[in-house]
């Protein structure tokens, strides 16, 4: 399954790359899963991913929990906490 991740604000710059398409290995089934795998890729994806409870997600562009799966996803975003106002 390829799925296009997209990043945004400092994962963006972290990673230093907008997006890219993966193909997750068989055990990667959740949100959780895919950003400890993206952690794992190397020491740029460690540092975006290092505190991944402040790290948000969003499948095929609505709003994910890090227990979502995502198994039929075609785009999965991560970006940092939002405030409003």
């Amino acid at each position: 399954m390829s799925v296009k991740v997209v990043y945004f604000a400092w994962l963006r710059e972290r990673i230093g790359k907008p997006e890219e398409t993966i193909d997750p290995p068989a055990g990667v089934t959740t949100i959780a899963d895919l950003a400890a795998h993206l952690a794992g890729l190397g020491e740029e994806y460690a540092y975006a991913f290092e505190n991944p409870s402040i790290v948000r997600a969003a499948i095929d562009r609505v709003h994910a929990k890090p227990d979502a799966p995502i198994a039929g996803a075609r785009e999965i975003a991560f970006f940092p906490p939002m405030t409003g106002g």
